[in-house]
């Protein structure tokens, strides 16, 4: 069976969201979960949702972009708990925009958060690692739009790629010092955090709804099934298992058919959906 009893977990993102539903899982099978968000009050709630669940968690406040902060974390983690096993890198920032309207401001902000902090993450647990001499395990959680973009959102989409990359890149520079490095790709899991950035016009319901007519499975995803292919990643049964990118989506990335719909600028779509 697969155990995570006496490790230590990081979750960026941890919160709320995916991030706070992968964090449930690797506490249920045993693991000291310590939440990371800018967000004070997202982590508090997060700890009282593990701990009520009977896990064991923390939380500390960061700004992954901050390579000192970023440092510090990783130390204070380990001077808390006497190590660090499990990192998922899972924050992120999205907004829904045509590529034309972005400004310099608000595309430097999600590729820093997605991509930059995501290295500045891995790089501090794997500078910790490689100089006690023992490995880990990073995950980092993606997007199926690395093999197909998406309109709408092109620095989200272009960070996650590059995140993505990194993750080959550095199972390979790693693997040596026994860290391993993979990546998760989420299709449809319906969650308020997700819903507020990307989907704000629909709720929760619709967006099930919605999902039982496009996804191939016929449904949306459970968060927990999302944490569950995290805990695998992370445990001893993935021990061989690096620079592998991991798509939960109910086979939705591969649905391809003769009949595509009318093409829709993204102007257009963001009118049909009250966005504009």
């Amino acid at each position: 069976m697969v155990t995570m009893a006496g490790r230590v977990a990081l979750v960026t993102g941890g919160g709320t969201g995916l991030g706070l539903g992968i964090a449930r899982e690797l506490a249920r099978e045993g693991a000291h979960v310590v939440l990371a968000s800018r967000r004070a009050e997202h982590l508090e709630a997060g700890v009282r949702v593990i701990t009520e669940d009977g896990g064991s968690a923390s939380a500390r406040v960061v700004d992954i972009r901050d390579a000192d902060a970023v440092q510090a974390l990783v130390a204070d983690v380990v001077d808390a708990h006497g190590r660090l096993d499990v990192l998922v890198n899972n924050a992120a920032g999205n907004f829904v925009v045509p590529a034309e309207d972005y400004t310099p401001n608000g595309w430097r902000t999600i590729v820093d958060i997605v991509l930059t902090g995501t290295f500045l993450c891995s790089w501090a647990a794997a500078r910790h690692w490689i100089a006690r001499g023992y490995g880990g395990s990073i995950i980092n959680i993606v997007s199926t739009h690395i093999y197909s973009g998406c309109p709408g959102v092109a620095a989200s989409a272009a960070a996650k790629a590059g995140v993505a990359n990194l993750t080959q890149t550095l199972a390979v520079e790693w693997g040596a010092h026994g860290i391993r490095v993979n990546a998760i790709a989420p299709g449809v899991f319906p969650n308020p955090t997700v819903q507020a950035q990307m989907h704000a016009e629909e709720s929760l319901d619709a967006a099930r709804e919605r999902a039982a007519r496009t996804v191939p499975l016929g449904r949306a995803g459970e968060v927990h099934e999302l944490g569950r292919a995290a805990v695998f990643l992370a445990s001893d049964d993935a021990a061989y298992v690096t620079g592998h990118t991991l798509v939960v989506d109910g086979g939705n990335w591969l649905r391809r058919g003769h009949l595509m719909p009318e093409y829709q600028t993204v102007p257009q779509q963001m009118v049909a959906r009250g966005l504009r």
